[in-house]
């Protein structure tokens, strides 16, 4: 017989880092779209570290701590940073000129949309969140 030693093995709540992630891009973005600042070329690795990385990373983390909604939260932001940081690359033409020029804003309108009512359905989420946990 072999006497087994179980070691429970906790991690920590990833949610401060997803939070911390979203909140500095906000203030950042925000910055060049109230005209503090021009341009989006310093923007960028703030939207892809903090903006999508982190918040990727904090996703990643609460499905292992089955936290399904803290994962479907920053897992859909992360996704979006990157996807706005991408939206930057093509208009700063960076994949080339005729892409850049190609570009139709009114997707991207829709894509806000969507994500609009994303934001909506995990704010009413959120107010019932301590009920369910």
């Amino acid at each position: 017989m072999t006497n087994e030693t179980k070691v429970k093995v906790v991690t920590a709540d990833p949610s401060a880092l997803g939070l911390f992630g979203l909140a500095i891009i906000t203030l950042v973005a925000s910055s060049q779209k109230l005209g503090l600042t021009s341009g989006v070329s310093l923007v960028f690795p703030w939207a892809i570290f903090l903006g999508a990385s982190a918040q990727l990373m904090a996703s990643i983390n609460d499905f292992k701590h089955n936290n399904t909604f803290g994962a479907t939260a920053f897992g859909a932001y992360a996704f979006f940073w990157y996807a706005v940081g991408f939206t930057w690359l093509i208009q700063n033409g960076v994949f080339g000129p005729t892409l850049a020029a190609a570009c139709d804003t009114k997707q991207l309108g829709f894509a806000y949309l969507g994500y609009l009512i994303f934001t909506i359905f995990m704010t009413i989420g959120a107010m019932e969140t301590h009920k369910v946990l």
